[in-house]
């Protein structure tokens, strides 16, 4: 018979964190949020970085874990934030992590909106728009970068990273196909 984790684990987790610490996961999920072009999972290499790197509260695979199991499963995209917060810190983690990635951007995207949507003809308006483009892509290489570090000794690995870039960039198809691919050879022991 399983036993229950205790209530506190649950919600603040098995680490103990300091309210700084508490403060800090949560200022540093809202800068994230405020440069999450393309979305919150273009963030993913400096969450690892402060959450794997820097804190040392996870270990790359738990990282890696998370983002995955987020990804994989129905719903916003963002849910992955929330899995990261959980494993650093139970339900206080998740609030800590989702206020801090919610909050900020929320904010601003209201404002913004609004204040481009009154001038959305004006040259400079439409010149921002269109160059965040290569700037979306290239945070989402670096995402996809950290995301295949378990796998980057494996030539299979390598194959279909580039395979994936590759289909991204030159199809309108859907992403879901790579990602079986990728589900396959991680099933096979491939990668």
């Amino acid at each position: 018979m399983v036993e229950a984790a205790p209530v506190n684990d649950l919600l603040f987790g098995t680490l103990a964190l300091t309210g700084a610490d508490w403060f800090g996961l949560f200022l540093h999920f809202a800068m994230l949020s405020l440069l999450a072009i393309g979305g919150a999972i273009t963030t993913v290499p400096d969450m690892h970085r402060f959450v794997v790197a820097e804190r040392g509260w996870l270990d790359d695979a738990t990282f890696s874990g998370s983002v995955a199991l987020a990804q994989a499963a129905p719903g916003p995209n963002v849910l992955f934030v929330a899995v990261i917060g959980f494993n650093v810190g139970g339900l206080a983690g998740v609030a800590a992590t989702l206020a801090g990635s919610l909050l900020p951007s929320t904010l601003l995207t209201y404002t913004v909106a609004r204040w481009g949507e009154q001038r959305r003809d004006q040259r400079g308006v439409r010149a921002f728009t269109e160059g965040m483009a290569p700037v979306t892509i290239g945070l989402l290489l670096a995402t996809s970068w950290i995301l295949t570090e378990p796998t980057r000794t494996s030539a299979v690995g390598w194959l279909l990273f580039a395979a994936t870039v590759v289909w991204m960039v030159r199809t309108k198809w859907s992403p879901l196909w790579p990602i079986a691919a990728g589900a396959v050879a991680g099933a096979l022991g491939w990668v």
